[in-house]
């Protein structure tokens, strides 16, 4: 019976002396404490990684020089199952480290000093009412280690099988690679509006738009051509964005209407991770759709326009666009630019549609957003959520977007409508060129 006891007691000590060096442990990660490990790289081609032990996923990861060099990771929440989340911060070690690394393990190579503490998750207020939303996973380290991949997991113990990110902007710089970058947020449902999207690119380029970024779930054959193109040439980078694999996407933007995990295939998570991807390699970016062109009105081109809005404003980082619809519906009788050898591309031709809906007084006509990237935090689509620097609104005469697609007022006939041809102001130089991408895409 004594030896039953004495045996009790020795196993209550064991457990007890367990539970406190675990709980040690987890006070000394949680204060940052640095171990050696060998971390794995997600290879350049993934764009979205899920994060162990939830449903949620992360994108990508910047240093926030204007947050005193936080690491900020782009990520998907679910919001319905919040949980403590924990950085795992990594700085390249020295070569003679005396860390033990998995053989077997699929790394780039590079021994790592890293650390651990409690992330900060500020989920952004717009959702639409989907239960996925997009969110910053902020690391908020004392240490003035200079990180270079993070992962976010929610179990600090087991750290030797996560797939880690790497840390851009590293740097803060003042001159950038381009003046002008176009963000599309997103192409879904095998898109095929070639004609379209070629003659977008050009009006693009001709009002000075040295690059266009677009996130891409899928597209259709013919446009596949086209991206093909524009990657060759330059202008172009195209982010995979198999959004589908992960999550149910909606193909609309209310939840109540459409239904799905996430609002129109991670539209705002990829609109604020494109932010954060050319914050120091473009002076503006537009934020807009593939089927809309940001067209300034009173300047022969966008460097113009915002060379005077700066001047007038120059606290300003955020200008806001009106939408203006152009009806896919209502054609110019002249047929000017009815060219045959555009008939065999599928799409829509803008420069047939000349015929632009009035403002309805008492209905809200929707933005889309010029910005200086270091001038935003948080963007939505239509207005930013968190910004440095007061917010201007755009005279629409000055600048509006060309929108060309199904009407809103159907019911107008065109004798209602109000003609504008801008485009054809660029007839001369633009359609040997949409000719010359539609050929060398191999669709002409």
């Amino acid at each position: 019976m004594m030896q039953r006891k004495l045996a009790l007691l020795v196993g209550i000590g064991a457990l007890t002396i367990l539970l406190m060096l675990k709980w040690e442990h987890v006070i000394t990660l949680m204060n940052g404490e640095t171990t050696s490990v060998q971390p794995w790289q997600r290879a350049p081609t993934d764009t979205i990684t899920p994060i162990p032990g939830s449903r949620h996923l992360m994108v990508s990861a910047f240093k926030d020089h204007r947050l005193g060099g936080a690491i900020r990771v782009i990520s998907i929440i679910c919001r319905q199952e919040l949980q403590p989340l924990y950085c795992v911060l990594c700085a390249n070690a020295k070569a003679d480290t005396t860390a033990k690394a998995d053989a077997n393990a699929k790394t780039d190579g590079a021994l790592s000093q890293c650390t651990y503490l409690q992330a900060k998750v500020d989920v952004h207020t717009d959702d639409f009412g989907f239960p996925f939303v997009t969110s910053d996973v902020l690391c908020l380290s004392p240490m003035s280690q200079q990180f270079t991949r993070v992962s976010i997991t929610t179990n600090p113990y087991d750290i030797h099988n996560l797939t880690f990110l790497s840390i851009q902007n590293q740097e803060v710089k003042d001159s950038f690679r381009y003046n002008f970058t176009v963000c599309i947020s997103n192409l879904f449902g095998e898109y095929n509006n070639a004609l379209q999207f070629a003659q977008t690119m050009e009006v693009y380029k001709l009002t000075g738009v040295q690059r266009v970024v677009i996130y891409n779930t899928s597209c259709g054959p013919d446009v596949e051509k086209i991206l093909k193109y524009y990657r060759k040439e330059g202008i172009l980078e195209v982010v995979p964005w198999p959004i589908d694999k992960f999550l149910t996407p909606s193909t609309g933007w209310k939840y109540d209407l459409h239904h799905g995990d996430i609002h129109y295939y991670g539209q705002l998570t990829t609109l604020n991770e494109c932010i954060y991807r050319y914050m120091y390699q473009s002076k503006y970016l537009l934020l807009n759709d593939i089927d809309e062109i940001i067209m300034p009105y009173k300047h022969a081109n966008l460097e113009k326009l915002m060379g005077t809005l700066q001047q007038q404003h120059p606290n300003a980082g955020v200008f806001r666009i009106e939408n203006h619809i152009f009806p896919k519906t209502q054609f110019d009788d002249s047929g000017r630019f009815r060219l045959p050898r555009w008939r065999s591309v599928p799409g829509v031709n803008i420069l047939e549609h000349v015929y632009r809906e009035p403002e309805r007084k008492y209905v809200y006509n929707p933005t889309k957003l010029l910005i200086d990237p270091r001038s935003v935090e948080q963007t939505s689509v239509h207005s930013t959520l968190k910004q440095f620097g007061p917010v201007l609104t755009v005279p629409f005469d000055v600048c509006r977007i060309i929108h060309v697609r199904v009407p809103l007022q159907g019911q107008l006939s065109k004798d209602q409508l109000f003609v504008d041809k801008k485009l054809w102001e660029f007839e001369e130089l633009l359609i040997p060129s949409i000719d010359r991408a539609l050929n060398q895409s191999g669709l002409l």
